[in-house]
């Protein structure tokens, strides 16, 4: 089917608000209206996803779908502030979009909702405002509760990710309209923008208990308000696949989930592969819910996921070998709880056994060889051998295995645990070791420990005393094979994915009830397959210059400094410097991440980010620079930044934050 694309349009709110958009038209859709599939995020339909943008909108719009790309409010050339993630401005103006659409004579009053990571995240949020014309959503990369599993928190703990997303935000919502699309006021709203930049990174660590803020926009809080169709998309490799398990179980409506091998990139293009054939699943599901075709994407499990195989431990994987397998429903009664008791012997074992005790207190460094905390297919973010953090563990293990073992889900972990310290933070981890000894990590999790019974109300640790704790490792799906052995690894520390406690703590486990439940398939059940990726026309665009990446630490032997750099340049995901060719827009994104710590001193721990980000073409020459700190003591987070923004090489604007915030049991 021939397709018509539109540039940009406006589509203006009620309070006077422009948005601007981008819409891909089946050729006759005036003629004959057809559903509509949204995309709306806050990332720039111009030049920021047009690389995306281009083949999945594309495709939808071959298939009789009219796709729109809309920019939220103060985002791309719509006009506006955007003052902060998932506002109930943003869920707002999404319900206006949606009737807008509904409304327009190409469509026939059927609207979809679709998303990655952001737009995934509002996909579900609107769904829960219930406007008339959505009749069903995919939600991508997202979550349903946004402190336990977003970029800021996880288990109570501060995530390193949250200065980095930050700063990334600052980059981002700094960026100058285009005088194209806006003409000769661009340079005059493009200061305005900057001069009401929030200073995103304090804004989320003022918050660091699971209060209003974040239960604003947690779907989890009322899974009942969600009554239209959701599918549900994961990756092992991404940050955010914890949700799509518990959308299945929490949501009423009609669901289905995928959980992939992927990073946080859309499943077509996956990596590590295999990718998939996910905009003809996509069609599919749009078919059944907008057109009402009998497609047969009703008649698949609830849960189809991708079992890995054990994969050498290496920072770069492109494949993971594996096999995709359905569970007809979920929770399954197929998949069943596999205990393994900490024994006093260090084993891992079907028995529980005496109340031996063990202690461990880990290198502030621990977690040299976790990888990053979320997978975006770029070179060396996967993690290495697990040997390396093992010798700062305190480890348990079975013995080989002698046949296969798989777990579909997540594993959960009791352990009867002391600190000696008031504030504390458990990471531990689930390896698979291979009979030549390498160790891949298959799972992990964080938790601090004065969240154990509450992420809404910490309370302190009374030094010495026994707690009996639980905890959820992230989900998983995996083979254990034949002469294979399970690792759990118990440690205080997860730099450089977590922020220190501000002690350095010893904790002391007790054996006998403690223990690890596996989440084991009993069963091989429905086979399935996919198609092989398919994709609309491409976006004409030039690689200018190659992008280059590089993650590496370093030990100082004489000052004890422990130095995890990841550097980026040209393209922030190793993309190179880009020119979209058909508006003629160049993009180059460097950014560069240097933290430090000392392994007998958590309060040594320093964070430094710098960035640019440059875009123009002949005649308009923009580029913003970047800049936040971070370090703590025991009562307070020190947050600096900078921003600085500059055309044809001058500096044009400046902003400057420090922030003193209070610690809250972190």
């Amino acid at each position: 089917m021939a397709v018509t694309v539109q540039e940009h349009l406006w589509i203006t709110l009620s309070d006077g608000c422009k948005l601007g958009a981008r819409l891909w038209l089946p050729d006759g859709a005036l003629e004959a209206p057809v559903p509509a599939i949204l995309e709306y995020i806050p990332y720039r339909k111009r030049d920021g996803t047009r690389g995306r943008d281009e083949p999945m909108q594309g495709y939808y719009a071959a298939h009789g779908y009219a796709a729109i790309r809309v920019d939220m409010r103060g985002s791309g050339e719509s006009d506006g502030h955007l003052a902060d993630e998932y506002l109930p401005q943003e869920q707002d103006d999404a319900l206006e979009v949606i009737a807008w659409i509904a409304a327009q004579p190409w469509c026939n009053g059927a609207v979809g909702m679709q998303g990655k990571s952001w737009s995934g995240f509002n996909a579900l949020q609107v769904a829960a405002r219930r406007p008339p014309a959505l009749k069903a959503i995919i939600t991508t990369f997202s979550t349903d509760n946004r402190y336990t599993d977003d970029i800021h928190f996880m288990g109570g703990c501060l995530l390193n990710d949250n200065l980095w997303w930050g700063n990334i935000m600052l980059a981002y919502q700094a960026r100058p309209l285009d005088p194209q699309i806006v003409g000769p006021t661009w340079r005059e709203r493009w200061l305005e923008r900057i001069e009401t930049l929030p200073f995103f990174p304090s804004l989320w660590l003022e918050h660091q208990r699971f209060d209003d803020y974040w239960k604003h926009g947690s779907v989890c809080m009322d899974f009942g308000a969600i009554t239209c169709p959701v599918l549900a998309i994961g990756g092992w490799t991404d940050s955010y696949t914890n949700a799509v398990p518990r959308l299945l179980e929490g949501l009423k409506v009609p669901r289905l989930g995928i959980i992939g091998p992927w990073g946080h990139i859309y499943p077509h293009d996956g990596v590590p592969g295999p990718a998939i054939g996910y905009l003809q699943e996509a069609v599919r599901w749009w078919d059944h819910w907008l057109k009402g075709k009998a497609t047969g994407i009703m008649d698949e499990p609830m849960l189809r996921a991708y079992v890995q195989d054990y994969v050498p431990p290496e920072g770069t994987r492109t494949f993971t070998p594996g096999r995709w397998v359905g569970e007809a429903a979920y929770p399954s009664a197929n998949i069943r709880p596999h205990r393994l008791y900490l024994r006093p012997d260090r084993g891992l074992g079907s028995e529980a056994s005496g109340g031996t005790e063990f202690s461990i207190r880990s290198p502030q460094s621990h977690g040299k060889a976790a990888g990053e905390w979320m997978g975006a297919g770029c070179p060396g973010e996967h993690p290495t051998d697990q040997r390396l953090d093992d010798g700062g563990a305190l480890v348990f293990e079975t013995p080989a295995l002698q046949q296969d073992l798989s777990i579909l889900g997540a594993a959960r972990l009791h352990l009867d645990v002391a600190a000696d310290v008031p504030i504390a933070q458990l990471a531990v981890r689930i390896s698979d070791v291979a009979p030549d000894g390498r160790a891949t990590r298959v799972t992990y999790q964080v938790l601090n420990l004065t969240h154990r019974d509450s992420h809404e109300t910490p309370t302190p640790l009374e030094p010495g005393r026994f707690y009996g704790v639980d905890l959820s490792f992230n989900a998983a799906g995996h083979r254990f094979q034949p002469g294979h052995r399970i690792r759990l690894a118990i440690a205080t520390a997860y730099w450089p994915i977590v922020w220190p406690a501000p002690y350095p703590a010893t904790l002391t486990i007790r054996t006998g009830k403690s223990l690890l439940e596996l989440p084991v398939r009993q069963s091989e059940g429905p086979r399935v397959e996919f198609e092989p990726p398919a994709r609309g026309p491409l976006t004409p665009m030039t690689r200018v210059a190659p992008g280059l990446i590089r993650r590496f630490t370093t030990q100082d032997h004489v000052t004890g400094d422990n130095t995890y750099v990841t550097e980026s340049v040209g393209g922030v995901f190793g993309e190179g410097v880009i020119r979209f060719d058909e508006i003629d827009t160049t993009i180059a994104h460097s950014l560069r991440r240097e933290l430090t710590i000392r392994d007998d001193d958590p309060l040594s721990a320093r964070y430094v980010l710098t960035q640019s980000y440059e875009m123009g073409r002949e005649g308009w020459r923009t580029s913003i620079k970047t800049q936040s700190e971070m370090h703590g003591d025991r009562e307070s987070f020190f947050v600096s930044g900078s921003v600085t923004a500059y055309e044809d090489g001058i500096a044009v604007a400046e902003r400057r934050w420090n922030e003193i915030i209070t610690r809250d049991l972190m």
